[in-house]
């Protein structure tokens, strides 16, 4: 790999020099899509070329980010680097730490070996008896046998509060001590990520119908917020309902095909909640008259088909649980997250996936997410993490449009304040009013008004 190494990454293999000299623990976070990968695959060589050690064991939480590695150390070390130690090193999924045979364990007490660990925040363990699986591992099998280790992490907390493996915490304070940080601040100043635009959306008019044997009466709403809030609907219930599903998908394809212009293979994501829920997606997707694939762990030969939607020019990727860490398609610029995973863990880790530039000129990311109150407040975090950047809230009106939209005919345009108000708003007698009216089952039925509010949180 002839590349040049970024300056992030330059800086952290020097420091990495001098910290294996008396240490032997090394822990880097780097914000996703900074390329950890590469710095890990940087330093193994060093130590190889030192005759300092004789094998790189790597560990990563997916069979994805595994192949990935596996292709950069091969580059890196120009040596074959696998599934099996048959040359320089091999890597596997967490997973299989269960598995090994006890030789293979083996290999940590004979011989000088660089672990590593991807995505280190998955293994909690400084206790056995308050360690995960991995953690266990990590603690019993590897920690007072490999020679040196290096672990890696682009968010680096547990959303349970447990302790990462072979981390060292400040003493009162309990914040995790890194040995080099990369931030997503520096990294979008720097130019090696691009900057995210995260779309919050919401509806200002809903109404839910609740029907009983003989009645039935309405509720109306301002905000997904209040619904959730106060209604037995759920944020679960929000992610299945076609007028959503075609609200958000339509802002993603619009965003898409704006950024083809410039990007003409530019992809999006469509981060979903189980497989009958991607097909679903699917579905509407395919009556847009979209290209989409879709990935899930029941899928033959997923893995496949996400290494060919890397190289090709289908526009959409519809996935569950396939590219949520540390897959690396570099032309993903936008994602509709429509996860019910709602830690902030896994909503910036999928934030992490279309924040891979492909040049100079390709510098911004989109993500559109229904305003939920949680997901508002992680999308908030992200806007202070990058406290010297211009963070602004902006709100439009978008006109969707819903019977247009359900028939495949509209993909949500813009309109102006006055258009938007040209449909009158009813207050909540007015509405009951209007609804009290005999209907079908089932028992709750939700209904939104064609205006969709778009909140922008505009990463500058």
């Amino acid at each position: 790999m002839s590349t040049r190494l970024r300056r992030w990454q330059a800086e952290c293999l020097e420091l990495a020099k001098i910290h294996y000299s008396h240490h032997i623990d090394f822990f880097v976070q780097a914000t996703p899509a900074s390329g950890k990968t590469r710095l890990a695959a940087e330093i193994a060589r060093w130590l190889l070329e030192e005759k300092r050690i004789d094998f790189v064991i790597c560990f990563a939480p997916t069979r994805e980010v595994v192949a990935g590695i596996q292709r950069t150390f091969s580059d890196v070390l120009n040596q074959r680097f696998g599934d099996t130690l048959a040359s320089v090193g091999a890597a596997y999924t967490y997973q299989s730490m269960e598995y090994h045979p006890e030789e293979f364990w083996t290999l940590f007490t004979e011989y000088r070996t660089l672990t590593i660990f991807d995505e280190m925040h998955h293994c909690a363990g400084h206790d056995p008896l308050l360690s995960n699986t991995w953690g266990q591992q990590i603690i019993g099998r590897i920690q007072n046998a490999a020679t040196y280790t290096l672990a890696l992490s682009g968010t680096p907390w547990r959303s349970d509060e447990l302790p990462i493996a072979l981390a060292r915490y400040s003493d009162p304070e309990g914040k995790l001590v890194c040995d080099y940080r990369y931030e997503l601040q520096t990294a979008i100043q720097d130019g090696v990520c691009r900057s995210p635009r995260i779309t919050l959306i919401d509806n200002p008019l809903i109404r839910l119908t609740e029907e009983t044997e003989s009645t039935a009466s309405v509720r109306a709403f301002s905000s997904f917020q209040q619904l959730l809030g106060e209604s037995p609907v759920s944020y679960e219930d929000l992610l299945r309902h076609d007028d959503i599903l075609n609200a958000v998908l339509d802002l993603g394809i619009e965003r898409l095909n704006e950024t083809r212009k410039s990007v003409p293979n530019a992809g999006g994501l469509v981060v979903t909640t189980d497989i009958e829920h991607a097909h679903q997606v699917a579905a509407l997707l395919r009556i847009k008259g979209e290209s989409h694939v879709v990935v899930n762990s029941q899928t033959p030969k997923a893995h496949q088909l996400i290494d060919q939607y890397r190289h090709n020019s289908t526009r959409w990727i519809v996935a569950v649980s396939m590219i949520s860490e540390g897959t690396d398609i570099q032309r993903l610029c936008v994602c509709a997250y429509l996860s019910r995973i709602r830690t902030e863990l896994h909503y910036r880790q999928v934030l992490g996936r279309i924040l891979r530039k492909i040049g100079e000129s390709d510098y911004k990311a989109w993500l559109y997410v229904i305003s939920e109150p949680l997901l508002r407040k992680y999308s908030q975090r992200i806007a202070d993490d990058l406290p010297e950047d211009q963070a602004t809230l902006q709100i439009k009106k978008i006109n969707k449009r819903l019977e247009k939209a359900r028939s495949g005919k509209v993909s949500g345009n813009d309109v102006s304040e006055a258009e938007a108000n040209d449909d009158p708003l009813y207050s909540d007698e007015e509405i009951n009013q209007r609804e009290m009216l005999p209907v079908e089952p089932p028992l709750l039925t939700l209904s939104f008004s064609e205006y969709y509010r778009q909140h922008l949180l505009s990463l500058l």
